[in-house]
């Protein structure tokens, strides 16, 4: 009997000490050794990447196709039949006034509406020599045969009343000076075009951010003294612009009107995007493209409508 006595004791003494264990208490009573660091320890270095020399890049090899019997992974210089699969043949571009005839042709056939806009698509080389570019411009032309049915709305800044008159009278539809920026800053007054003497331009300062790429300027023609002169481009005029670096998307005429119509809009507008271009480069226009509202998009030969016609050679 003492025996189990003292082994139940024995067993009641070891969960105690257990429990005490667990509970943290011995812990406290027992002394932890915390290391000491005496040295400084070493800071690690940066182990240097290897140079990577950067290999030269290969350039696109360029296939001349002229004196073979086919282009370069195609089927044939151009299709035997009216029906063909076009990755297999060389894309074809058309003459402008070949192209005219297509749009029109393509509204008898497709009985779309007769006054639908003619547009064109033009892709620019703005690539300049070190890896610079031509500035994006904007530009106002007259057209030779207007397709809008309503006019322009210009706004004239001067402060000489003869000339606020002259301005009024030749169809401007306000004249004024700097009491007018106030109410075009509150969005009470708008136009389509502002125009303005070289007198007054410092003082429109205010109206920079407002106006942006409406504002007077000598690059694009707004700020001059022969306000009629002004007044008849920007009342009639047709404005265009580059966008996304190098394109020009703009409407040039209406399907309705006759070819030699829309061949002068558009020999017109190329003529002026050359302007544009700087004397030391080639060619300017890249790709160009004409369609209509509902027809598909047709590529010209943009060089053919920027030669001089054979009346004006003769003179």
């Amino acid at each position: 009997m003492a025996t189990c006595t003292r082994n139940l004791w024995k067993v009641f003494a070891g969960c105690q000490r257990q429990l005490l264990r667990v509970e943290g208490l011995t812990s406290q009573t027992t002394p932890r050794k915390i290391p000491v660091r005496t040295l400084a320890a070493v800071k690690a270095q940066k182990k240097s990447k290897p140079k990577v020399t950067e290999e030269p890049k290969e350039q696109k090899k360029v296939i001349d196709d002229t004196d073979r019997h086919k282009p370069y992974g195609k089927t044939a210089w151009a299709p035997v039949d009216d029906v063909y699969i076009l990755r297999y043949y060389p894309r074809t571009i058309y003459d402008v006034s070949e192209a005219i005839d297509m749009l029109k042709t393509f509204q008898r056939l497709d009985f779309t509406p007769q006054e639908q806009p003619v547009y064109i698509d033009l892709q620019l080389n703005m690539k300049l020599q070190k890896k610079k570019k031509v500035d994006a411009f904007i530009s106002t032309v007259q057209l030779p045969h207007l397709f809008k049915t309503e006019m322009n709305r210009v706004l004239v800044f001067t402060e000489d009343a003869n000339q606020a008159k002259v301005a009024m009278e030749n169809g401007a539809v306000l004249a004024g000076g700097v009491e007018l920026i106030q109410p075009i800053l509150d969005e009470e007054i708008s136009a389509d075009f502002y125009i303005a003497v070289p007198e007054i331009l410092n003082k429109l300062a205010p109206l920079r951010n407002k106006l942006r790429k409406k504002f007077p300027k000598n690059s694009r023609g707004s700020v001059g003294i022969r306000i009629p002169k002004m007044l008849e481009l920007f009342k009639y005029g047709h404005e265009y612009f580059v966008e996304s670096d190098c394109y020009i998307r703009t409407q040039i005429a209406t399907l309705d009107m006759p070819k030699e119509h829309i061949f002068a809009n558009l020999r017109t507008i190329l003529l002026d995007v050359c302007s544009h271009r700087p004397a030391d480069m080639g060619p300017f226009i890249e790709r160009a493209i004409i369609a209509s509202h509902t027809s598909e998009a047709l590529w010209f030969k943009s060089e053919d409508v920027l030669q001089k016609p054979a009346a004006e050679k003769v003179e």
